[in-house]
């Protein structure tokens, strides 16, 4: 059975620091639920009670729009090499963009990134650990830099055109306030 804390430790910090790839869970009171993967140097523990990541530009924007309408979010760490365990943060959280003064706080604790476009800032209620005993073991091979090679080619206004095209509305409509 899984074991429950109120806060991240040591071991589970030393953990998460320690993985390659993250998942991140968001859903609106209606609508469809999003489970994201998370990769790169784009999260942080701040706190035993607070982390927050590096949201890069993609094809959708699910995370920010559920927030909006509903600030649960569950962040699920897998081990997929050495001893089997699954992590998982409950908690809620906020997002801030570029035209945010946390952002800029933020984003300095974090490589420099062309396609950044949001922090999510999470206040962690519950850390649960399960045993991960089904998880596969895998090799890390290394990081793929296809979205970031794409960002720096774009440029900061196609990005922004993108983003207007492809990140303003969730897949159910929902507006995601990264323009305004």
């Amino acid at each position: 059975m899984g074991k429950k804390f109120a806060s991240i430790d040591v071991e589970q910090r030393t953990f998460i620091e320690n993985q390659h790839i993250f998942f991140v869970g968001t859903a609106a009171c209606e609508g469809r639920v999003n489970v994201s993967p998370k990769g790169t140097d784009s999260l942080k523990v701040i706190t035993e009670n607070k982390v927050i990541w590096l949201n890069l530009t993609g094809s959708g924007n699910e995370t920010a729009a559920h927030l909006l309408k509903n600030a649960r979010m569950t962040l699920m760490f897998c081990a997929f090499d050495g001893k089997p365990k699954i992590l998982r943060l409950y908690g809620n959280a906020k997002i801030y963009h570029k035209r945010d003064e946390a952002f800029q706080v933020y984003s300095e604790l974090f490589p420099k990134n062309a396609g950044a476009r949001q922090i999510i800032e999470m206040d962690v209620d519950l850390v649960q650990v399960s045993c991960g005993f089904a998880v596969p073991l895998m090799d890390y091979k290394e990081e793929r830099n296809t979205l970031n090679v794409w960002a720096e080619n774009q440029g900061e206004e196609k990005i922004k055109e993108y983003w207007k095209h492809k990140n303003t509305q969730s897949i159910d409509g929902f507006e995601t306030n990264i323009l305004n």
